[in-house]
This record gives structure tokens, sequence and C-alpha cells, in this order.
């Protein structure tokens, strides 16, 4: 949290440059702490290096969530969930915004600008942002990716 308010950090690649300024201005006007890490203009850039950008801050805990978004949201999503403790979802309907965070504890909202509009894309992201995890049976699953990631961050 910075000064109180969740803090978010937000990225896309060329294909969602658009979509990001939209997102990043309905989260600030929601009260949310959103750092830009870029791109800035619609030249081509490789999504990778922005899905790292974001999913560092989330993993390092700079910041409380992430958002991304890339022509489909899945090579992002693939990118992020790279990083340990990052649990990145594509947010592809309004079921999939909700259960993301309520059973799989999401932190990272991903979304495809070349599949979805901007204003399917705000509510989803509204939705995420207002559901907390609901633990119980489901912190047992989350505790089992955590383990994964471990295991295997220590066979690297």
């Amino acid at each position: 949290m910075k000064n109180g308010r969740r803090s978010v950090a937000i990225a896309s690649d060329h294909a969602g440059v658009e979509m990001k300024r939209h997102l990043l201005q309905a989260m600030e006007g929601w009260g949310y702490a959103v750092e830009d890490l870029g791109p800035r203009t619609a030249d081509s850039v490789d999504y990778p290096d922005y899905a790292e950008a974001v999913a560092l801050r989330v993993s390092g805990g700079q910041a409380d969530v992430g958002v991304l978004v890339c022509g489909t949201g899945i090579g992002m999503s693939i990118a992020a969930n790279k990083f340990s403790g990052v649990r990145a979802a594509l947010l592809y309907d309004d079921f999939a915004a909700k259960y993301a965070r309520l059973h799989n504890d999401a932190n990272v909202a991903v979304f495809g600008a070349r599949t979805m509009t901007e204003e399917a894309a705000t509510a989803r992201l509204g939705i995420f942002l207002a559901e907390s995890f609901e633990k119980g049976r489901h912190e047992r699953r989350v505790k089992k990716i955590v383990r994964i990631e471990k295991r295997l961050g220590q066979q690297a």
C-alpha cells in the first residue's frame, strides 16, 4: 500500500497501450496508487519485458496487484506466471474476474486488447479488485502452488 491506498503496477505491449491508459485512468478514479511501467507509445515492443516489470513489483511486494495488457492476454499471462508469488489470471469474463480472486488468490489481472472491449476489461478489473481471497479450502490449494514454486526455485 502506498499512502494507505492499494498500489497497482500496470504495463502493456504495443497492442495494449490504449486499453492500458483506459484501465489506469479508471483505477486512479477508484483511488488506487497506480504505477505505469510502460510503454508510452504503440511502437512495437516485446511483451515479456513488460510482464517481467510488473511481476517483479508484485513478487517483490512493491505493488499489491498488477495489471497487464497485450493482444490476447495469453503471452503476458505465461510470462508473468514464471515469477515466484505471482498468480496472473486472464480475465476473459466476469465470472473469471470474480473467482480468480476468490478461489485462486490471483494478484495480476491480464486482459486482451484484441479480444475484449475497454469497457468489458474495465468492468472485469473492477470485479477483480473488489474481491478478496476466500481462503478456506482454496488456501490449501494455493499453498500447494507456493510449495511447487519453492521446489522448482531450488532446482534452478
